[in-house]
């Protein structure tokens, strides 16, 4: 199974950086209140010198939404849209332990993570334009089909696990109490993105052990290293 970034995206988007993971025995309860903490600090204290959205790597996918053919404001990639609820209750609804590690560490580094449950992803997950009859399951149980061009995670039998790239994920691999393996996958498109995700990476494996075991090395992907092979 891997994760691969199609080459056209690479070259319509020569700032982006991914970072990837890969997890096994992924257990539910864990405690991950200490660590999520100290994200929520970050996170905090960045927020205080101004909303999410002057914040350089949100305006990165503000631009990105953009040059897509998307209002920035009315779809907003996971980061901005963490940030924004983060902003107002000063914390975020607990969901599972891993969610919840990956969801603090995205509003810290302003960072979009997805977490996606590998036992629902068919052979790989290709980050590539849509032709528009590929199958997304929202959270509601709704059956969609992305826009054609649309930024898609696409399975082997033509599932979208994300529409509009980082805006929203599809139910279909959304982490459950019974989820054992997860690929998760970080993504810059700002100026310092390279140094950040690598740090963002770094940080994240080091709290992994909290919630789950890392079996694979971790990857940052670029144009002339697009793809993150592991077990699934």
């Amino acid at each position: 199974m891997y994760l691969q970034h199609d080459d056209e995206i690479w070259r319509d988007f020569p700032g982006l950086v991914a970072g990837a993971l890969y997890c096994e025995a992924v257990t539910p309860d864990a405690d991950v209140s200490e660590p999520t903490g100290r994200f929520y600090a970050v996170a905090g204290s960045r927020l205080e010198a101004g909303t999410e959205s002057e914040l350089p790597e949100i305006q990165a996918w503000r631009r990105a939404f953009s040059a897509m053919g998307l209002k920035p404001t009315q779809y907003r990639c996971a980061a901005e849209s963490l940030l924004r609820r983060f902003r107002k209750e000063k914390s975020l609804p607990a969901i599972h332990p891993l969610v919840d590690l990956c969801n603090a560490v995205s509003v810290a580094f302003a960072i979009p993570i997805a977490v996606y449950d590998t036992a629902n992803v068919d052979q790989f997950l290709r980050v590539r334009r849509a032709d528009g009859d590929e199958a997304y399951l929202t959270f509601s149980g709704d059956t969609e089909h992305p826009e054609p061009d649309e930024v898609i995670f696409a399975d082997a039998v033509r599932r979208a696990h994300a529409r509009r790239w980082t805006n929203r994920q599809s139910g279909l691999s959304a982490i459950r109490p019974q989820t054992k393996e997860v690929m998760i996958v970080a993504e810059g498109l700002h100026d310092f993105a390279a140094a950040d995700i690598s740090r963002l990476i770094s940080d994240l494996t080091a709290e992994l052990d909290k919630v789950c075991s890392v079996t694979v090395p971790p990857a940052i992907l670029s144009r002339s290293s697009p793809r993150f092979s592991f077990a699934g």
